[in-house]
């Protein structure tokens, strides 16, 4: 376990971080599966979660990249900031080399750039709904602001 002001990052099984997320997420419901989800608890409770999972975008697939699908909190102060760095550790640990994530513009990404992440700017937005694959959105469709965090290899 590691400890970043007052938080405790922990595991979680995939059933309660979906559960936390029913409860606390604003706009989604949980994601249909994951690689891996964390944890951060104020020591005595649960705060906040974030799962980990395959790149939603096809192109982004590549096998060296995973992406944060999901963070809920409860609203606990650095909360967001110390999910994202436990996630880039975790990922690093198990040999990913990027891991990115998207959020809506007025999210602002304070936490994320406070975990080390780069803007990448304006990302899709959108209906995933197509004449041949009708869908029905179930969840905010404008355009997002993509970020990520890289392993950058040292020069040898």
């Amino acid at each position: 376990m590691s400890t970043r002001r007052g938080l405790t990052v922990q595991p979680i099984t995939q059933r309660e971080a979906f559960a936390f997320i029913e409860r606390h997420h604003r706009h989604h419901r949980p994601p249909r599966g994951s690689l891996f989800q964390v944890a951060v608890s104020d020591g005595y409770e649960v705060c906040g979660v974030a799962v980990v999972g395959r790149p939603v975008a096809r192109m982004a697939q590549d096998g060296w990249t995973a992406e944060v699908v999901r963070v809920a909190t409860d609203g606990t102060r650095n909360a967001c900031s110390a999910l994202y760095g436990a996630c880039w550790r975790a990922a690093k640990a198990l040999g990913y080399r990027r891991l990115i994530t998207y959020t809506l513009p007025e999210e602002g990404g304070a936490s994320l750039r406070g975990a080390g992440w780069t803007c990448l700017g304006k990302r899709g937005g959108g209906s995933w709904s197509r004449e041949g694959r009708p869908r029905v959105d179930l969840h905010p469709t404008q355009v997002k602001l993509g970020w990520e965090v890289r392993h950058h290899e040292e020069a040898p």
